[in-house]
């Protein structure tokens, strides 16, 4: 496995994000050793989501109005239904996502995360999967779905779901070994 040492990734999240989903990349994250901090709305406890029920909170390390993408080297979305329904509707949050393709950093969204990609604005013509049932919506952002364990596309890593994870994390942390792509676009 590739070493972070020195590589700083925030993970966006909010209540209701999907566990897995958070935890495992994170774990990968730090096993690589990167420097990983959770990004979030509010400070504090954010409350995670598994097998159909409230589970563990996690700590908030930034609020979104304190983080800045110059202080990152690469951007993680974990999934769930909740967390980017609720990410897609702050603006705030919304500019920050787009600031990592502006800067062609890496991204990796997972499951339903990639609807916060769509109304960032920053699929169209990109190769990406997602949760089967968002499938249509990233189509219509001018995403390429594809049905695949996990998709890369120039620094953009997205997978379909926890039984991807594996794939997702592997994959996630080469592109962030590699660095800036320069072909990643906004």
């Amino acid at each position: 496995m590739e070493n972070l040492n020195r590589k700083k990734v925030a993970i966006l999240a909010t209540n209701g994000f999907e566990e897995s989903e958070l935890r495992e990349p994170m774990n990968a994250l730090k096993d690589a050793n990167a420097d990983v901090h959770i990004v979030s709305e509010k400070q504090g406890q954010i409350k995670s989501w598994a097998n159909n029920n409230w589970s563990n909170e996690y700590t908030v390390d930034k609020t979104i109005s304190e983080a800045s993408q110059e202080n990152y080297d690469a951007l993680v979305l974990p999934g769930g239904v909740m967390n980017p329904d609720t990410l897609r509707q702050n603006e705030e949050g919304i500019r920050f996502v787009k600031s990592f393709f502006t800067n062609k950093k890496p991204v990796g969204a997972i499951c339903h995360a990639p609807q916060i990609l769509a109304e960032a604005d920053v699929i169209r013509g990109r190769k990406i999967t997602s949760y089967n049932s968002i499938k249509r919506d990233l189509v219509n952002a001018g995403a390429k779905w594809e049905d695949s364990e996990v998709v890369v596309d120039e620094g953009l890593v997205t997978s379909r779901n926890p039984n991807d994870l594996p794939a997702f994390n592997k994959k996630l942390v080469e592109e962030i070994y590699e660095g800036k792509h320069e072909m990643q676009t906004a």
